[in-house]
């Protein structure tokens, strides 16, 4: 039996895991706010975070070296406190919320490409040229509105106000 109490008990002291957990959450997510929309591709930030530190947290009570599940458990908690802390904040005080959570930013007005966003975000025109083509538009100038939008993907109004194609789904049947 003294295996299994290794299992369980906690091998390092709980308030050391809640303030590694939160210190690398918060770190992360100011981090990843810094890098910009476009790197977080169809997931939120807040999505592919999540997703990272619950799978690397979660792996510490797998290994059987000094840390048990406990540990991990622990981790994966704060982990998950965190991130609905984070959620609540932005849903209970917009303003707030978006410094925490990123906003569109619109790529096109008007027809006219803003160099600033393009800065920010580091696209270059080819890359705005080539979302544009997947949404079956040829030319900004046919383009109201675009959007980059939280998740990385681009949005688009079209100057006609006709629904612009999606991105191709791959042919399954060949």
């Amino acid at each position: 039996m003294p295996v299994l109490n290794s299992i369980f008990d906690l091998s390092v002291p709980p308030l050391e895991i809640v303030l590694r957990g939160s210190a690398t959450y918060i770190a992360l997510l100011v981090m990843m706010r810094v890098v910009g929309q476009r790197e977080a591709g169809g997931l939120g930030i807040t999505d592919v975070l999540l997703v990272v530190l619950v799978a690397q947290a979660a792996a510490v009570g797998l290994h059987g070296n000094a840390s048990s599940v406990t540990d991990g458990a622990v981790l994966v908690l704060t982990i998950l406190f965190w991130s609905v802390v984070f959620d609540a904040v932005s849903y209970r005080w917009p303003r707030l919320g978006r410094l925490i959570k990123p906003q569109p930013r619109p790529l096109i007005r008007g027809g006219e490409l803003d160099q600033r966003v393009l800065r920010r975000e580091l696209m270059s025109r080819e890359e705005v040229s080539a979302q544009l083509r997947l949404h079956g538009v040829e030319d900004p100038a046919e383009v109201e509105r675009a959007f980059i939008e939280p998740n990385g993907l681009i949005s688009i109004v079209r100057r006609d106000h006709g629904e612009p194609d999606g991105p191709a789904a791959p042919d399954l049947t060949r």
